[in-house]
């Protein structure tokens, strides 16, 4: 039920204490629905409406006003567009998993990265989240192999070591029978985003692959092309010089 309806409900639950004096819980009860209902009538929605509109509102960066302009495009459309919509998110829940190796978004075993014997496995760039990897994959500079952690360190969220992926990628560099095409990783990328979390995680990262045999490096940072320094935060200026480059 979506929040509105549970807030009218509880809204109606109050009231029927005195709708019906010495009635007992039934009359409670009844009083309580009747004030919902009425609450409902008052909003203008029918129950559907006002459930599709609540339920799009928990959606992230929709508020109700929002919400309310989804659901009003949803009802004015044909009813094989509607119904479409609804197959997508279904088929997408019931398909679409992660793949057992790097966490990337796959509809069954490994996924096509995973499953590329044409790539360099050997490499391994971690990044937080599935579009991370969608990001890069669409610059075409990457041909190894990805791990999606599912996350960033984040301890005020109470997001720890043993919520993200971590274990995954240790037991790919343990246990090469795990890559595709069986290569051990020789170099793992750790790809965060350049955030006090995504730092953390990176150092966290770095000393969890110490002593296991592989080469760990970071994504470059500095200025990005066709930019200005005037207009280039303190932060980005740092890296920049810290990690200048030999020109040759």
């Amino acid at each position: 039920m979506a929040a509105a309806d549970r807030t009218l409900r509880a809204a109606a639950a109050g009231g029927g204490r005195d709708a019906a004096p010495g009635g007992g819980a039934p009359g409670r009860a009844a009083a309580a629905e009747g004030r919902l209902t009425e609450a409902r009538r008052a909003s203008g929605y029918p129950r559907a409406v006002d459930r599709l509109i609540g339920e799009l509102a928990r959606l992230p960066g929709i508020g109700r006003r929002s919400a309310e302009r989804l659901a009003f495009h949803i009802l004015k459309a044909d009813e094989q567009s509607g119904l479409a919509l609804a197959a997508a998110i279904s088929d997408v829940k019931k398909t679409v998993g992660h793949c057992p190796v790097c966490w990337n978004l796959s509809d069954g075993g490994r996924c096509e990265i995973c499953s590329d014997g044409k790539r360099d496995h050997s490499t391994v760039l971690v990044v937080e989240e599935p579009r991370d990897l969608i990001a890069l994959e669409q610059s075409s500079m990457f041909k190894g192999g990805y791990h999606v952690l599912m996350g960033r360190l984040s301890p005020l969220d109470g997001i720890g070591p043993t919520e993200l992926t971590i274990d995954g990628l240790e037991k790919r560099i343990a246990d090469p029978a795990l890559n595709a095409a069986g290569l051990k990783v020789r170099e793992v990328i750790l790809g965060l985003n350049p955030t006090l979390e995504g730092d953390g995680t990176s150092l966290h990262l770095a000393e969890v692959l110490k002593g296991k045999g592989v080469k760990v490096t970071r994504l470059a940072r500095g200025l990005p092309t066709g930019s200005s320094l005037e207009y280039v935060n303190k932060a980005v200026l740092a890296d920049a010089i810290v990690c200048r480059q030999e020109v040759r």
